[in-house]
């Protein structure tokens, strides 16, 4: 029996993800703006900024097509996957997109799906193993949360993010790199060396990186209890976060664990972990008005074709 979908509870958890998401981006620009002043002063600090735009401005310019290539992906035409063409077309006019993202096959085994691209001109990609594994219902959860990262323009959060923490990390280095070479100086005269902030230039790229990684955590529950808003089904969803746990813990495990099971520090993690997503997914009853996919199997056409080798590590640094 469905029930309805609890937009109380849905509305308290996207503010409170809200408010993290700003907390912690403008933590890490206020950081960036430290380590600018520890080494120029004001004139740091506007450096900083003049850096962190430029830098987010090259990051967009960066063509999706070129990261899908990476990844060995293709596009999928509508007459390929009708079926996925329809669920995603229904997905994005719920979610407001003027229209439908690209959708590209990546023929990898590894379960998985990722937006690139800004909400104008966005792509999702997916894995065979994502299309074999999954069923309907539960690839509607996983476009409708791929589609929320697109619509709340988490690329470009993201994006800004990355750019601050890198600058961060070359902050810190350009200011310790200036201070060893002044420190002969600093010794032989009165000046007393300020070691407090000298402190916070060497641990600002960590710090940066955990509030970078705590922002991403942050993203990831706000596109799930987004994409139960969209589907009107968080049960689709958290099914499929559930059989993405058990394939690829299992695969992890195997290639790197074998008969281990030793969870990430939460603090280094880039996502939740999978239960918290799903508990916070079942707080939300279902409604009525959810999207109308049964949990039938995707039909693959022949000409779908996944790589037969296990998944590896590529020179680029993704892993597919």
């Amino acid at each position: 029996m469905t029930r309805p979908l609890n937009e109380a509870e849905r509305r308290r958890h996207r503010r409170r993800n809200l408010a993290q998401s700003a907390v912690l981006l403008g933590g890490m620009i206020a950081l960036l703006s430290a380590c600018g002043w520890i080494v120029a002063g004001v004139e740091g600090v506007l450096w900083a900024a003049l850096a962190s735009g430029l830098s987010l401005a090259l990051s967009q310019s960066i063509s999706p097509r070129l990261i899908l290539r990476l990844y060995g992906a293709r596009p999928i035409s509508p007459h390929e996957l009708p079926v996925l063409f329809d669920l995603l077309a229904r997905i994005s006019e719920r979610a407001g997109l003027q229209r439908p993202p690209e959708l590209h096959y990546v023929p990898s085994p590894m379960l998985n799906a990722f937006a690139v691209g800004s909400r104008d001109a966005a792509a999702i990609a997916v894995t065979d193993g994502l299309l074999r594994y999954l069923n309907r219902r539960e690839l509607a959860g996983v476009l409708a949360h791929e589609v929320s990262h697109i619509r709340n323009n988490d690329l470009w959060i993201m994006g800004l993010a990355d750019a601050v923490s890198r600058l961060t990390g070359m902050m810190s280095i350009f200011g310790i790199m200036l201070l060893l070479v002044s420190l002969p100086l600093l010794l032989t005269s009165a000046v007393q060396v300020p070691w407090l902030l000298v402190a916070l230039l060497m641990i600002a790229p960590t710090i940066g990186n955990l509030l970078q990684l705590a922002l991403s955590r942050t993203r990831e529950f706000d596109a799930d209890i987004d994409a139960a808003g969209i589907t009107g089904d968080p049960r689709g969803l958290a099914a499929a976060l559930a059989k993405l746990e058990r394939f690829q813990g299992g695969l992890m495990e195997r290639l790197l664990l074998p008969g281990r099971r030793v969870p990430d520090p939460s603090l280094l993690r880039t996502h939740p972990t999978t239960e918290e997503r799903i508990n916070r997914l079942l707080s939300l009853e279902q409604r009525s008005d959810r999207i109308d996919e049964e949990g039938w199997p995707m039909v693959i056409p022949d000409r779908f074709i996944p790589h037969r080798r296990a998944p590896s590590w590529h020179i680029t640094g993704l892993w597919h």
